[in-house]
């Protein structure tokens, strides 16, 4: 692993000071930011415009620790996972989930995750660290490539639904949106960008302080408190309530619409009594509810509701004017669909 400094994590001011001492003009930090973040340079070689001589210092003296797509699978529905070698030798996965209107890219923010949801694949590793910015970035730009490359068509939507909770690496997620969506990088609207989180009140709040301008989704799975604390024992320090008082707050400030996540499972929360709380929980801030598919994780602890149960569930959200949408799950074959993120060498070392 290089001892030098990543290139990527310094300032456009911090690397004109660094040219103004080897005796270069300023202004070709301007250029090298370009390159970096606008045209997603993965080495000095590509900066054209920069002197030979020029492009062999900032060899000298920094490095570009892009990511490299170590392994990829490819699903029956066209679904690619992508296994993420970091600089360190740590992976992440991320997800190229198509659709006919879409290329979604479903990306990491963490190696591994903190929280224990017991439903989920990536609880199962320990965290290793948050990913930088730049990792963040880099997956984005790898499935905008993989779009031109299999798809022929370009990167419409991104989701932080991929491993680690992006509200606990908060200041380095906001840094690669900014990346994504600046004029000086990728140019994506923030609209088309969906942060999912298990619900962390102060930092919903500070996004909305922060006046952030992408989508907000939380995985729920239960609106009552004592079922949700046994599948998210989050919910035992950051209850349902606490929760709620979160989302108004962030709805006051943005007027954006909440989206939950929920997984209905046999037995745990397939009942009318389940359903009718989450109705009420849904009528407290504007919200819609995506009711998503269980997928095994090969414990047997949990497993998919009968259709009867999602049907009822559908039909009290519907009567109630709460837009429901059933999302069918894509690349299972591949544990590469909801909840089934995790570094399979990892899990079996």
């Amino acid at each position: 692993m290089s001892k030098s400094k990543d290139i990527r994590q310094l300032s456009v001011d911090e690397i004109s000071d660094y040219f103004e001492s080897i005796g270069e003009k300023r202004f070709r930090a301007k250029q090298v930011d370009e390159w970096l973040w606008k045209k997603s340079a993965k080495d000095f070689d590509q900066m054209t415009n920069l002197s030979l001589a020029t492009r062999e210092k900032l060899k000298e003296d920094f490095v570009i620790n892009h990511i490299a797509v170590d392994q990829m699978q490819r699903s029956d529905d066209g679904t690619i996972k992508n296994a993420i070698k970091l600089h360190d030798g740590l992976t992440v996965e991320s997800v190229l989930i198509p659709t006919h209107k879409r290329i979604t890219a479903c990306i990491s923010s963490q190696v591994g995750c903190s929280l224990d949801c017991h439903f989920c694949a990536t609880a199962q590793l320990k965290r290793m660290r948050n990913l930088n910015p730049d990792e963040i970035y880099d997956q984005v730009v790898a499935i905008k490539e993989q779009g031109d490359q299999f798809f022929g068509r370009p990167l419409t939507n991104i989701v932080f639904m991929g491993m680690g909770e992006p509200l606990l690496n908060y200041n380095n997620v906001i840094a690669a949106i900014d990346k994504i969506t600046g004029d000086k990088g990728l140019g994506m609207s923030s609209k088309r960008i969906t942060l999912s989180t298990v619900g962390i009140p102060k930092m919903i709040k500070k996004m909305a302080d922060d006046e952030v301008k992408f989508n907000l989704a939380v995985s729920l799975h239960s609106a009552i408190n004592e079922t949700r604390s046994q599948v998210m024992p989050i919910n035992d320090v950051n209850s349902i309530e606490d929760l709620i008082d979160s989302l108004q707050y962030w709805y006051t400030k943005t007027k954006s619409k909440i989206t939950y996540e929920y997984v209905i499972w046999k037995g745990i929360n397939d009942k009318e009594i389940d359903a009718k709380a989450l109705v009420k929980l849904c009528k407290v801030v504007p919200s819609k509810v995506n009711l998503i598919e269980y997928n095994p994780i090969d414990n047997g602890q949990f497993q998919q509701a009968d259709d009867s149960a999602i049907d009822m569930y559908v039909k009290l959200l519907e009567q109630n004017d709460i837009v429901v949408n059933v999302r069918r799950s894509r690349g299972k074959d591949i544990d590469a669909a909801c909840g089934q993120l995790a570094n399979k060498t990892e899990l079996t070392a």
